[in-house]
């Protein structure tokens, strides 16, 4: 049987083609698609035989289309005009356009993909965007189903049969990748009052809130790491070494943000999503981590906020917080050891193109059901 020639639209660092590989599809990916040049270089890196194109989508002519003969497209639209802590543009969204030129030409293809995967974030699947997705597939003849899922979700415990259509012939699948991180309208200053001025459930007797966080996230944060069939965080860590000072939180940001970190330690079992500001911006970017384990939190946040700055340093300093490195984001999102950034990538353009990528392993599941 051929391999399927498959289409990589919106290619960024090469999250599908990696997907791809680990699901162990017979597969050439004939063309693939991006305007980015910085996210193409990574992606000639790790794919130097794969066909490039450095061009916008909507200047590619159905023609142009027709010659590739692609069974099967994989696309990652931008999730700007979708994404909660956005303006919610969707359709009218400069950014959307490319998108709507996809469904206004696939029906119009000399031959249809038997297979399309589309990714996008939570949000997606209540625009109009995705209204129009779901009318063209239709009109296509596709049979589709969509997943909200987290990568926990899904490498863990697949939802349940009951809460989706069955898989037949041609399908088309969409995946919203869900964050459990808050944007800062989203977090109220007050951990007792609700988003409704109501007061929240009182802290279980002994537990402490050691930061702005509400009870209902602290007992989220707990069950999660309490989950033993979530790896933990340690499992995806480099090694320490000298490399890894440039990566320590700086004074400046341990005291302005002390109370907006979300702190884990190798033996949690969970982060917050990492996004593109991820080393620029510290609240609601992703998790940092606390590399001095035996020292305990409540220690270190019990009345702080009354300590002297010079003392609060100190008291912030002992937890020796530090960003995840990038080949650590790396590795929690699925990309193989194989993966790698050109030299010439910055620390920042590194965690700008991973916060823009995706979860290899969930899209990889995906591609196995798609064709199962």
């Amino acid at each position: 049987m051929a391999p399927l020639r498959v289409l990589e639209l919106y290619s960024g660092i090469g999250g599908m083609h990696h997907a791809l590989k680990e699901s162990c599809t017979s597969a050439e990916v004939v063309a693939a698609i991006d305007v980015n040049t910085l996210a193409n270089e990574v992606y000639k890196h790790n794919f130097p035989s794969t066909p490039l194109w450095a061009k916008t989508i909507e200047g590619i002519t159905l023609k142009e289309f027709d010659r590739l003969s692609f069974d099967m497209i994989l696309m990652s639209p931008p999730c700007q005009p979708f994404t909660r802590i956005g303006l919610q543009g969707d359709v009218s969204d400069p950014r959307t356009k490319s998108f709507l030129y996809i469904l206004d030409i696939l029906p119009r293809l000399q031959k249809l993909p038997k297979y399309l995967l589309l990714e996008n974030v939570k949000g997606f699947e209540s625009s109009s965007a995705r209204n129009e997705l779901l009318r063209t597939l239709t009109r296509c003849g596709f049979k589709y189903q969509e997943f909200l899922l987290s990568p926990t979700c899904i490498l863990t415990r697949f939802p349940d049969q009951d809460l989706e259509d069955l898989l037949k012939d041609k399908v088309a699948d969409k995946v919203g990748e869900a964050s459990s991180s808050l944007s800062s309208e989203e977090k109220n200053l007050d951990p007792n009052i609700g988003p409704d001025g109501s007061r929240r459930k009182s802290l279980p007797k002994g537990a402490f809130l050691f930061k702005l966080e509400t009870v209902e996230e602290m007992k989220r944060k707990q069950h999660q790491d309490n989950d033993s069939s979530i790896k933990m965080l340690k499992d995806f860590l480099e090694e320490e070494n000298e490399e890894m000072n440039r990566y320590f939180l700086p004074p400046k940001s341990l005291l302005r943000y002390a109370f907006l970190l979300d702190i884990v330690k190798p033996t949690c079992r969970r982060s917050t999503c990492f996004t593109k500001g991820y080393g620029h911006y510290v609240e609601g970017t992703g998790s940092v981590l606390q590399t001095a384990v035996d020292v305990q939190l409540e220690s270190v946040f019990k009345h702080i906020e009354e300590l002297p700055e010079e003392e609060k340093l100190m008291k912030l300093s002992t937890l020796k917080l530090r960003y995840f490195t990038p080949r650590e984001i790396a590795n929690l999102h699925g990309f193989p050891l194989e993966f790698g950034f050109p030299d010439k990538v910055t620390v920042k353009q590194c965690y700008r193109l991973l916060g823009n990528s995706l979860n290899v392993h969930v899209v990889a599941k995906l591609i196995s059901i798609l064709l199962g």
